[in-house]
């Protein structure tokens, strides 16, 4: 028999994504932490680049597409849990856990309805979806300041500005937007030729490839792109410059390792939340305990886990308003193969190939590089 696979704890006091913004603007060169790549540690004008979906065991796997990026110095890091990008993103540019900034996973429970948290946009049962920008205000789902309350440039999608999820976790930036990546190195240029020390791009190729794409020759081919992008902004940034290649989150590919749910359990839960790689089950008025006993038919593929466990384990760190906790479902299902809990509320514009939000370390590993021009 396999030994049963163990999940990768966040280390939320070290070498965690959520230590990453704090220890390059409050610390100064020379007294960052040991675990921080050698150039960034005596860094005085820094770009961190996050290449979002690229997470470390796929650098791993393809090296060869990643000359540049693999020759940085540094390693793995762990991301928050859950290994979701709108979780992760707002635990790097605020410094706080899950549990203290609010923004608990992809789809939450509000209360009164599950809302996307990257579209910002949700229903209630029978009513068509819409924009939850006036009903759940951004700054209040998620008060942390962004980049220890200092005025950081960002270059990110032109599109994504103004979105409820930017204003969430993006409040105070200075935006530089970008229709094309080719307008990355530059608008990055701008900034630090405007003086900035700092400067957080980011860029989505890796991430939406490997969702829609799977691990094959597009992937490799993007990786090529996006190992061109980062030598690109080395070319742009003036010398002196030390630039960081961090992740959100890794990938599993699931394919159609797809699992519906039981009708025993279903019969058991309210709604669903979360995503397929994190499947948080709603249960029925006074069907707790029935949903955690139904739910042990899942524990071969997958973690099982009730939210007691995972937030008295410190899986989303310590707490910052209690009411964050609520926005959590009762049961969580982590699969810890390629598995995918499915749930019909849960639907994009086309099916998933690539997935993450569990806590494999395949998903829960991401690269902390670094390199000085």
């Amino acid at each position: 028999m396999s030994a049963r696979p163990v999940p990768r704890r966040p280390d939320y006091r070290g070498d965690c994504l959520t230590n990453v913004v704090p220890g390059c603007l409050v610390s100064g060169a020379g007294r960052r932490p040991d675990w921080f790549p050698e150039p960034l540690r005596r860094a005085t004008r820094t770009v961190l680049v996050v290449l979002d979906g690229l997470g470390w065991r796929q650098i791993l796997d393809h090296r060869s597409q990643l000359p540049v990026v693999s020759s940085m110095v540094g390693g793995p890091i762990t991301t928050v849990a859950p290994s979701t990008t709108a979780t992760a993103l707002t635990s790097l540019v605020t410094g706080a856990t899950p549990l203290q900034h609010g923004i608990v996973g992809y789809r939450m429970d509000m209360g009164d309805l599950v809302m996307n948290s990257l579209s910002w946009s949700g229903h209630k049962r029978g009513e068509r979806r819409r924009d939850l920008r006036s009903t759940y205000p951004p700054r209040h789902v998620q008060p942390v300041p962004s980049f220890c309350g200092q005025s950081v440039p960002v270059v990110t999608r032109a599109e994504h500005i103004g979105s409820g999820f930017t204003e969430a976790h993006l409040d105070n930036a200075l935006l530089y937007g970008w229709r094309a990546e080719s307008s990355i190195p530059i608008e990055i240029r701008s900034a630090l030729d405007a003086g900035h020390q700092f400067v957080y791009a980011y860029y989505d190729g890796v991430d939406k490839i490997a969702h829609e794409r799977g691990f094959g020759r597009f992937y490799e081919a993007e990786l090529r792109a996006a190992d061109a992008l980062v030598a690109r902004i080395l070319d742009a940034v003036p010398r002196d410059t030390t630039v960081v290649v961090l992740a959100d989150h890794g990938q599993v590919e699931t394919g159609d390792d797809l699992i519906e749910l039981d009708r025993e359990v279903l019969d058991l839960v309210d709604h669903q939340s979360g995503e397929g790689r994190f499947r948080w089950l709603h249960a029925r008025d006074g069907r707790i305990d029935d949903l955690i006993r139904a739910c042990d038919r899942y524990s071969s593929v997958a973690w099982v886990m009730t939210r007691t466990d995972l937030v008295d384990g410190g899986w989303f760190g310590p707490v910052g308003d209690p009411s964050f906790v609520r926005r959590l479902g009762d049961v969580a299902l982590l699969p810890h193969g390629t598995a995918s809990f499915e749930d019909p509320d849960d639907t994009g514009a086309f099916p998933l190939v690539c997935r993450h939000g569990s806590l494999t370390e395949a998903e829960m590993l991401v690269p902390f590089l670094a390199t000085t021009v």
